[in-house]
Order: C-alpha cells, then structure tokens, then sequence
C-alpha cells in the first residue's frame, strides 16, 4: 500500500510539472514592434544624395517562468519599401557585412541593408536570491550606452551571443558582468569577439550614482577601428535639487591600453565633463567630451550606441587618430507631450590643432497614444578639416505593443 501511494504522489508531481511547462510555454507575453522610417542623405561630395523608405518588424515571445526559468525569443526583420536608392553598407564580405548589402556604392550611406535574422533567443535563470543569469544571444546596454549599446537607432540592433549575470545582493549596488562570443552587428554580419565585461554601478542617492568598470574586447580580426583593447573607468552622475532647479551633471575618465592582439600604440584616454539645469519642463546642458588621440591611435569604441553622441550626422563612428574634442550645448523641452530637443556641437582634433567642423541637430517627437509615436530629426554637419558637409533628415513613425 505504501508503495502505491508513494508512485501515486510521483506521478502527481510529474504531472503537476508538467502542467506548469505547459502554463510556461502558453502564458507567456508577445512583442512586436513596427517602426517605418523614411531618411534623406545629401553629402558634398562625388556620391549621389541619398533616400530610404524601411520598415522594421520586430516579433517576439517571452515564456512565463517555470522553475525560475524562462525563455525569449525574438526574430527581426528589415525590408526596404520601393528602390534602394542608398548604399546599405560601408563594404561587402563576410562576416562584417551580411547578405542584404545592396552594393550601391554610388549613393550616400544608409546604414539599414535588408536583412531577416534572430534578434534574440536567451534562456534566463533568477533562481539564486539577487541573481539574474542569461545565456544566449540577448541585448546589453551598460550605462548611457558609450562604451556598450545595443545600437538602437539603426533599423537592425546590435545583439550579443554569450552569459550575462546580474547582482544586486548588495544594497544600491548593482554588479554586472558578462562574457561575449560575438557582435551581431547592424549590417546583419558579425563581430567575433572574446568579450568580458565587468560594471559596478552604485546608486547612493539622486545626487550621487558611481559606476566603475574593465571591459577587456578581444576581436578574432583585430583590426584599425576594432582594436583588441582592455578600458577601465568610472563614472558619476547626480542630480541636485535646489527649489525651483534641479542642477545636473556627469563626469567620467576612462583608460585604454592594447589588449591580445594590438600594438603598442594602442593608448589613449576619455573624459567627460557635463553641467545641466532643469526647471520645470525645460533641460539645459553643457558638456565637452573627448576621445583621447595622439595622431597614431585615437580612443575607440566599437560596442557602443555611436549615434547618440558626436552628432546624429554620425561623421565620427570612428575615431580618427588625432583623437576628437566635441564641445556642445544642448536645449530641451516637453510641451503638450510634444519634445523637442535642439544641439550644438564644435568639433576639434584632441593633438594637432585641426579644426573638425560643426553640427547642428534638433529632433520633434510626440506619443500618438499608449502604442505609437512619430518623430521628425534632422543633423546637418559643416566640414573644415574633416569630412565633408553632411545634411540629415529622417520621419519616423513607431508601434510598441
């Protein structure tokens, strides 16, 4: 009798279990996500000026959790609406650039090739207290994306294939570390890479958030604007309230050194400085960033989420070897969920003197509801001693659900 109860209550487990995978497979929670852009690029020079109609369709599914496990997965896919009147990509070749380079190197770079790809398919474990692991390949952006991003603005994100961990045992301190194998870049191609990636990020209070970290990147090709390279640094930020203004600020200092595979050469330093005020709906700032060069290496980062800094022309994605100062004021407001932001940038070499130019940016963007947004932006940059003048313009319309 004992023995046929003791098979009673396994079978009941088993079944049980099973009941939850199934619950865990069922009910869990879809995403999609639409965004249709249209992007004019007029350049001064041989190119022809170029536009591009794209749509990105993004779905995916996440799974609830069964035995403190879930799974995502996500498929990613970017199609261009009526010609291709753009070059899709700097280059061609594996395994930097995928199949849906369009080769149209007469025009004006786009950086949106067509492409269908996995975007993301990881398996999550929070079973130990404090803990989140995830394997797989997975999105992974560490602090304001300088360093590591997920290139968001461009219509294909960059993921990453590897282990990420995520602590928070300590109180106000989140440690996160991870191990890459590879980039999947914007151009549907790859970045093979041994990556480790520690941050340490303690938030103290509004006024006071430090993040330290050593990113140690070991590309399989190491290459002029992917270099092998080991950067250790802090960073703090904070807001003050003082009644009506909120005062604002950001400094950071990294260092980077060669790492594997580099020369000697391979040395340079950043650093940041950033003053901000924000009264009511209103934000202010004034920062000077630099990307440290001595006319042989100039500081690189090639992980991170490059549009978001050094003007939305995106003339600097690579550091030129004298390094870049970009000095810049920015001015932005809410108003009737209208935002608006305007910028400035003066941009020069860190050693030789040259001076690299100027850009203005300014961007309109407003939530239709819960679900849509639209977005007008617009860079136009002004050559001196680098590059060319470069005008941009792009309409953007986007569906979260």
């Amino acid at each position: 009798m004992g023995l046929l109860l003791l098979a009673g209550t396994g079978m009941g487990t088993a079944a049980e279990s099973l009941d939850m995978l199934r619950y865990a497979l069922s009910g869990g929670t879809p995403n999609l996500d639409l965004r249709l852009r249209y992007e004019d690029v007029e350049q001064d020079n041989a190119l022809e000026n170029a536009d591009a109609l794209t749509l990105r369709t993004r779905l995916g599914y996440t799974t609830a959790k069964w035995n403190d496990l879930d799974l995502m997965v996500e498929l990613e896919d970017v199609h261009a609406l009526g010609g291709e009147d753009y070059n899709s990509c700097p280059g061609a070749g594996a395994p930097f650039f995928g199949d849906g380079c369009n080769g149209k190197t007469g025009f004006s770079l786009i950086a949106d090739p067509e492409d269908t790809e996995l975007n993301q398919f990881w398996l999550r474990y929070a079973g130990i207290p404090k803990t989140v692991l995830k394997y797989g390949r997975q999105r992974l952006v560490l602090d304001n994306h300088r360093f590591i991003g997920n290139v968001g603005w461009r219509q294909n994100e960059m993921t990453y294939d590897g282990l990420s961990v995520v602590n928070t045992a300590l109180p106000k301190l989140t440690i996160h570390y991870a191990h890459l194998t590879n980039a999947n870049n914007i151009f549907g191609g790859d970045f093979q890479l041994q990556g480790d990636l520690l941050n340490l990020a303690w938030a103290r209070s509004e006024a006071l958030n430090l993040a330290g970290y050593a990113y140690f990147v070991d590309f399989d090709q190491d290459l002029a604007a992917r270099r092998d390279t080991r950067t250790y640094g802090l960073r703090a930020t904070g807001a003050v309230p003082l009644a009506p203004v909120k005062f604002l600020y950001a400094l950071e200092y990294a260092s980077q050194d060669r790492h594997k595979d580099s020369p000697d050469s391979v040395e340079a330093d950043y650093r940041l400085v950033e003053l901000g005020a924000a009264y009511q709906a209103v934000t202010g700032k004034l920062g000077y960033e630099v990307l440290g060069g001595d006319g042989v290496y100039g500081f690189q980062t090639p992980l991170a989420t490059l549009h978001a800094f050094q003007g939305w022309a995106d003339v600097f994605l690579n550091t030129p070897a004298a390094g870049v100062q970009d000095a810049y004021l920015s001015l932005g407001a809410v108003v009737e969920k209208f935002s608006f932001l305007a910028v400035y940038h003066d941009f020069s070499a860190d050693s030789g003197g040259a001076d690299f130019g100027d850009e203005w940016d300014a961007s309109l963007s407003r939530p239709i509801n819960d679900n849509l947004s639209v977005m007008l932006k617009y860079a136009d940059y002004s050559a001196k001693d680098f590059a060319v003048d470069t005008e941009k313009l792009w309409v953007q319309a986007e569906y979260k659900f």
